[in-house]
């Protein structure tokens, strides 16, 4: 070979080395690249700023369930920056988003604006997802059931506390989204209120059609009665007392009916402010002292004193009363009715016990639903409408607290109130009296001025 072959050998030499030198560098960077966006738990440009702006509740947290990025309205949830997530559902929900990502081939990187529409649109539609397969959840967080799950995307409902305990459960409905191989984006809305509309209108009807037709039946009745026995003074009188009764059954059952719906449907309670847990439980007592005394029933009261709750006195007071009118209802004559009250930590707590029939354990846990009575005889007898104790959970619910309930046959039952406690309002210091000047005689006057003047009188 010549010079200049070898000099052309050499620069291809040269130049498949150096490409080969180029492209492992490449690849080096590339692979470097791939590794850092695998393991990086840097929040993407841009999902931040988003997130924050969002009106939802919305996260950011990685594979070990560490909230990286959070919005607003994620807090009152429980949802903070830097802490776990206290949630199994909300965990497994992300896990799933993860899983279904690595099953399925790799769609490529995720703008933060998509990220927000995605969201969004997901959460909004996320609502009908309870259809799917349903699984429990075992933490006291909340429960759900999971449904929807795609590529990189999955969606479910579930009750989460919105505050601290004894605060309401909230439904939600979920979606997260996977937005890097660490990372996940979990965002869910509040459907507690369309669900709670929802369920007003069902068991409006059904109560409407169920409960309301006895009494109506009843009348319709006596009045043919009272038409066929025009002739019969005596008869007649009757007749009417009877239907006189079953309006008065009729227009209570309305107004429990009217209550209760405003209970499910209002989001905000009229008239709130703090108030006195003593003055509650005096106007709950104070209503039914004419109940116990006809039935020959003693209600004490005891506790302690000065408590405040914030809510609307009104509702709170007929919630309690609810529970007294029915201890004294179900308690023997001759027994009696306690009514106490304590603190525990933060919480106010409500008892009313009785030493009646008490309730079989098989009953308890549909004694709050909405006309279910546990004894049907005594309650025809006593013209109740089975809808006291559900006005009562609706109610606590609404001021953030919750219903207990303990009880055995022929020992008594014993319903508590737990409702948040609250700073009494501030004591307004008494106005001095300003010192009135007495009006003097004309003669008193001049006597004065004399003196004054040195002068004597």
């Amino acid at each position: 070979m010549d010079t200049t072959q070898l000099t052309l050998l050499a620069l291809v030499v040269g130049a498949v080395i150096g490409g080969s030198m180029s492209l492992l560098a490449v690849a080096s960077v590339r692979a470097r690249r791939r590794v850092r966006e695998e393991t990086s738990l840097e929040v993407p440009d841009g999902v931040r700023d988003v997130i924050h702006a969002m009106d939802d509740a919305a996260i950011v947290v990685d594979t070990s369930s560490t909230v990286l990025a959070a919005s607003g309205p994620a807090g009152p949830f429980g949802l903070i920056e830097g802490q776990v997530l206290r949630s199994d559902e909300l965990r497994s929900l992300a896990r799933r988003a993860r899983a279904a990502l690595a099953s399925a081939p790799s769609s490529g990187s995720t703008s933060a604006a998509a990220i927000a529409g995605s969201a969004s649109s997901g959460t909004a539609s996320s609502g009908t997802a309870s259809s799917g397969t349903a699984t429990s959840g075992a933490a006291s967080f909340g429960t759900g059931s999971f449904g929807i799950v795609t590529s990189g995307t999955a969606t479910a409902t579930m009750r989460l506390r919105r505050g601290a305990a004894p605060a309401e459960l909230r439904l939600v409905a979920a979606r997260a989204t996977v937005i890097s191989p660490r990372l996940a984006l979990v965002v869910f809305r509040d459907i507690t209120e369309r669900e709670r509309v929802e369920e007003m209108r069902r068991d409006f009807v059904a109560n409407t059609s169920h409960e309301l037709k006895t009494p109506v039946g009843a009348v319709s009745l006596l009045a043919e009665a009272i038409e066929s026995a025009a002739d019969d003074p005596d008869q007649v009188r009757i007749f009417a007392t009877r239907i006189g009764a079953e309006a008065a059954r009729l227009a209570s059952l309305t107004s429990r009916i009217m209550n209760l719906s405003r209970l499910q449907a209002s989001d905000e309670l009229d008239n709130v402010r703090e108030v006195s847990v003593d003055e509650i439980v005096a106007s709950a007592v104070d209503a039914h002292v004419i109940q116990a005394s006809s039935a020959g029933v003693e209600v004490i009261r005891g506790g302690d004193r000065g408590l405040y709750v914030r809510g609307d006195s009104q509702v709170l007071s007929e919630a309690v009363g609810n529970l007294v009118a029915n201890a004294i209802v179900y308690s023997p004559t001759g027994s009696s009715v306690g009514v106490g009250v304590k603190a525990v930590g933060d919480i106010v707590e409500i008892v009313v016990t009785d030493r009646g029939i008490g309730i079989e354990e098989s009953d308890q846990q549909r004694i709050f639903e909405r006309f279910y009575r546990a004894d049907q005889a005594r309650s025809r007898r006593t013209g109740g409408t089975g809808l006291g104790l559900s006005i009562v959970k609706h109610a606590v619910q609404r001021h953030g607290g919750e219903v207990r309930l303990w009880s055995r046959p022929g020992r008594g039952s014993t319903f508590t109130i737990r409702l948040p406690l609250v700073e009494g309002p501030a004591e307004i210091p008494p106005r001095k009296k300003r010192a009135r000047k007495k009006k003097l005689a004309p003669g008193a006057t001049a006597s004065r001025s004399a003196r004054r003047n040195g002068e004597s009188v």
